[in-house]
């Protein structure tokens, strides 16, 4: 989401129920066999091509996403990638030349390519944008004038009221009307620029704060309707926009998932989660996409990040295990200010390096997305738990895996589905052996994790 220059952090990191994202209907789970996403939040292009093929296609994540690449306000900070001025690719991140690289580069390795996609609003201010366009807050030549941005020019202020949250402004950004021909002509045309370039599917940012019925208008004048479609519209329990609005355009981000991750690791029992997904309340499995921590979240701290250690890498790892919604792991940078911008620029020479986080290459998330692919479409089995925080379970006869979030290690015997065999423990390159029982029994230290699966016999 984007910030209005100047903002105080506080108003700047938009509490959670202003954030939202929009996915496609077609299927939660984004099309092909593989659903797992790596979010490389503000990598220029050509570390992110690097990246595909070094890292994310051998490691078999189906997508890479990538962020805003739009022409934005000039400035350091990590949200003018959120404030486009033109629909030029000529951002912070990269021209179009290295964009069209990226794409041609990420499809080599086997990965498609989703877009950060901010058509709620332009910019807060005026200036001269990251590609040279000059602009005022309602006008962008050649784009769009005063004619095109709603009526309302106050702040949205109040979440009960449809109108205040879909026609007002989101921190004080220009709010196009979506609801007119021109403006969706002028994204639809934007949207498909992008699809003539390869681009596989599309983030909404800001999704809630435009009519379901405007978004689906939007797309069905695409070149591609069939896209993958994840949509920001974040819940919030009262409020006159909720996600579910929003399932007949694609998938919907599930933001409940995440929060509550974060209070389950921090504070409950992991035991808890045994009917965790729709069993909470949440939307279809089928139409949700799901994540640890987003760029917004891991700064709010409405959800873990980076600096919980081992219960970020665990909630990972069993976003990764369990079979509800469709996963995107947030790989970006360390920070302190949660306004700073990408180091040097978005360019990553190599990963842990320079403030990079690299979170999609950790070993104990990465391997979970080869135990994620070789279980895909199995129910979840043989759950157990202590009653407190170890849990184990499986993916029907393909896989198991196991987590301990105790303060001391846990011996079990774990039953499994499972032929007889030897496994190879990616968690940790060590072997496992199950019985013709289908069991087999481990000792995990605290706060590590078990995941083995068919196929995988050596380390």
């Amino acid at each position: 989401m984007a910030r209005k220059t100047g903002l105080a952090p506080a108003v700047a990191l938009i509490a959670a129920g202003l954030m939202v994202v929009t996915p496609p209907v077609v299927n939660a789970s984004p099309p092909g066999t593989k659903d797992v996403t790596a979010v490389l939040f503000e990598w220029n292009f050509n570390s992110v091509a690097k990246e595909c093929t070094n890292t994310i296609g051998p490691a078999g994540y189906g997508y890479v996403q990538v962020s805003p690449p739009a022409e934005h306000i000039q400035g350091a900070q990590w949200w003018t990638s959120y404030q486009p001025v033109s629909y030029k690719i000529a951002g912070r991140l990269g021209d179009r030349t290295s964009f069209q690289n990226m794409i041609n580069t990420c499809h080599g390795a086997g990965v498609k390519v989703v877009v950060d996609t901010v058509i709620n609003h332009m910019s807060a201010g005026s200036g001269t944008g990251t590609g040279g366009t000059s602009y005022t807050k309602y006008n962008y030549p050649g784009l769009y004038s005063s004619y095109d941005f709603d009526d309302c020019t106050a702040q949205v202020s109040n979440y009960a009221d449809r109108f205040n949250v879909q026609h007002c402004e989101l921190v004080g950004l220009s709010d196009l009307d979506t609801n007119e021909e021109y403006p969706r002509k002028a994204i639809s045309g934007y949207i498909n620029d992008l699809i003539s370039l390869g681009v596989d599917g599309f983030r909404v940012d800001g999704a809630k704060h435009i009519a379901t019925e405007d978004l689906a208008n939007i797309k069905s004048r695409l070149a591609n309707p069939a896209a993958y479609w994840k949509q920001e519209v974040i819940y919030g329990a009262g409020e006159a926009v909720q996600p579910t609005e929003y399932t007949g355009n694609g998938d919907v981000q599930e933001f409940r998932y995440a929060y509550d991750l974060k209070r389950v690791f921090n504070s409950e029992k992991l035991a808890y989660l045994s009917n965790f997904g729709e069993g909470w309340g949440y939307l279809g499995s089928s139409v949700a996409a799901v994540f640890v921590d987003n760029h917004d979240t891991e700064r709010n701290g409405a959800t873990l990040n980076y600096k919980d250690n081992a219960k970020y890498t665990l909630a990972s790892v069993f976003m990764l295990a369990h079979p509800y919604g469709a996963p995107d792991v947030h790989s970006g940078y360390e920070f302190s200010d949660n306004d700073a911008g990408p180091p040097n620029n978005g360019a990553v020479s190599a990963c842990w390096q320079n403030g990079w986080k690299c979170q999609h290459a950790w070993a104990e998330i990465m391997r979970m997305v080869a135990f994620r692919n070789a279980v895909r479409g199995q129910a979840l089995t043989n759950w157990w738990d202590n009653g407190n925080n170890a849990i184990g379970f499986g993916r029907g006869s393909k896989g198991y895996v196991a987590i301990n979030h105790e303060s001391g290690s846990v011996t079990q015997t774990f039953q499994t589905s499972l032929s007889a065999g030897t496994y190879c423990n990616v968690q940790s390159n060590t072997y496992v052996t199950v019985n013709s029982s289908g069991q087999f029994t481990a000792t995990l230290a605290s706060d590590t994790a078990l995941a083995i699966y068919a196929g995988k016999t050596s380390c």
